[in-house]
């Protein structure tokens, strides 16, 4: 599945992102955020599972930077 988002809040193992579509919270599970920071959009591929907890979580397979408009 693929999430366009954008960036709320960078930590060392994850980020906070608002949802382009739902503009729910959400946390991302990754291993690499250095190259980002409070907003910027992103596009995050996952498998589609997401936790229950609130903001719910999900953990990202791959993280692009992207432009204003999402596809």
């Amino acid at each position: 599945m693929i999430m366009c988002a954008d960036v709320i809040e960078v930590n060392d193992d994850s980020l906070l992102v608002r949802d382009i579509r739902t503009q729910q919270e959400v946390i991302v599970n990754t291993p690499c955020v250095c190259r980002l920071d409070a907003g910027d959009r992103i596009r995050i591929v996952y498998n589609g599972a997401m936790t229950n907890s609130l903001p719910p979580q999900i953990s990202s397979r791959r993280i692009f930077k992207i432009s204003s408009q999402c596809i």
